[in-house]
């Protein structure tokens, strides 16, 4: 049990995590950078300390500050929020081993989903449906590993045991190009992630990305609690999700989520995840697991009515599940943008100070952000600003709302993504549900030739 958590996050997901941690009567430690210290939920947290100059390394990711500061101030407790530490099997370790409580799943369970062959492993144990392919990591020898692409059979891609985030990943058209793909993957993998393992499977061409959101006590209660389509991606990273996945048969998607929550008990977790699948012809496959809070968590939020932060922050102080699966729906449709401070046209970030901020809002409005007018972007973390978020009874009703909702959002000195949003929302394609993960990028290359034609 735990009375005082340090946040080891910045941006809307801290003070998102503060808000929760307010509504369940619980203090808050901030921790900053110098770049952040006149962040807005630096002021508001009951104490604030600051970590470190303005490079991650030095302050973010900095393991033994966030320690120190957690020792410093009290604190029992250490919510990772996303990015940065959230999914370091390592810092959780160190946090355990403090005699603090981690936030999210166990070292042991990060470590496990963490690694992807693990990963995939312990889900076809579960029967959770899998991508095609070995569950182990490739040999060495060549001629072994041809023999294992022509079984699953061409394309393949090539994947990064300890990947993630679009990284470390080669699709493989034909048989002459397999060997120099994985040994440049093998390469690219151990630069990036310290992990020269490499994996192979089949490659689907026109998959979505489905999630399923699930819930977990330490006392072996399991809950999945709806899906997500993200599948609006450029370059693997995600620009706008959706709850519940578009035109995907419930029952089918009831299925997979009882296989995920029953995974979930097997491998003993605690805590918010999200189980990342490809879902093509009818058929979903399994990925990747993210043990942590989802960027998107929102959208399962508003279709729902779970907070998803206040239940992982009740399930770490050792609480029982209140909800049973039954009692769990998913009411309406939810859309979320991610406003970013970028060029819309070439997505090169664009920090600096805002001169007017004007958010939405109306039934059915959600906006989640730290910045306001006045506050300067910095350059040294990722570009998101904010995230818009709808709800409506049906997702035709949630499109005019998140249309409207973006007509409503001004903001000013900087560049960012709104224009984007504004221009997918009128996209034919996307209106009309399903797409696949390629589409958005289809979709400004068309735009970027009409363009140029003109």
């Amino acid at each position: 049990m735990f009375d005082k958590v340090l946040i080891a996050n910045r941006g809307e997901i801290a003070l998102r995590i503060q808000r929760a941690c307010r509504g369940l009567g619980l203090r808050t430690v901030a921790v900053y950078s110098e770049a952040d210290r006149d962040a807005v939920y630096v002021q508001q947290a009951d104490e604030a300390l600051c970590i470190g100059p303005a490079s991650p390394a030095l302050s973010y990711l900095n393991q033994t500050a966030l320690l120190f500061a957690a020792e410093l101030s009290g604190a029992q407790a250490i919510h990772p929020g996303y990015g940065f530490l959230s999914e370091n099997a390592g810092f959780a370790a160190r946090v355990e081993d403090a005699g603090l409580t981690f936030i999210g799943p166990s070292a042991a369970c990060i470590r496990t989903m963490g690694d992807k062959v693990a990963a995939k492993r312990a889900m076809r144990l579960a029967g959770v449906p899998c991508v095609p392919g070995p569950d182990d990591s490739l040999p060495e020898d060549g001629a072994a590993i041809e023999a294992i692409a022509r079984e699953i059979g061409y394309p393949v891609i090539v994947k990064a045991a300890g990947g993630g985030g679009g990284r470390g990943m080669r699709v493989v058209q034909a048989a002459p190009e397999l060997l120099d793909a994985i040994a440049l993957t093998r390469e690219e993998a151990r630069r990036a992630f310290g992990n020269a393992e490499v994996y192979i499977e089949k490659f689907l061409g026109h998959p979505r990305h489905i999630e399923i959101q699930v819930l977990c006590d330490s006392q072996g209660h399991a809950l999945w609690l709806g899906s997500r389509d993200c599948s609006l991606q450029r370059r693997h990273q995600k620009v706008l999700e959706e709850a519940p996945a578009p035109g995907i048969d419930p029952a089918l998607i009831a299925r997979v989520g009882a296989r995920c929550a029953e995974a979930c008990r097997q491998i003993g977790y605690c805590g918010v995840g999200t189980f990342e699948f490809l879902y093509e012809d009818g058929e979903f496959f399994f990925i990747e697991m993210n043990t942590r809070l989802q960027v998107e968590h929102p959208v399962t939020e508003m279709t729902s009515g779970i907070d998803i932060v206040q239940q992982q922050i009740r399930v770490a102080r050792g609480e029982r599940l209140a909800l049973t699966q039954a009692e769990v729906g998913c009411h309406g449709h939810s859309l979320e943008c991610r406003i970013n401070a970028e060029n819309p046209d070439t997505f090169a970030p664009a920090p600096g100070r805002i001169t007017r901020w004007q958010v939405p809002g109306g039934f059915g409005v959600r906006f989640d952000s730290h910045a306001s007018a006045g506050y300067r972007v910095p350059p040294y973390y990722d570009s998101m600003i904010a995230k818009l978020i709808v709800h409506g009874a049906t997702r035709a009703d949630a499109l005019d709302r998140m249309r409207l909702a973006l007509a409503e959002l001004q903001i000013e000195g900087i560049a960012t993504n709104v224009p984007l949003h504004r221009a997918i929302l009128q996209d034919t394609g996307f209106a009309a549900g399903g797409v696949d993960i390629h589409h958005l990028e289809r979709w400004l290359r068309q735009r970027e030739m009409q363009r140029s034609a003109t």
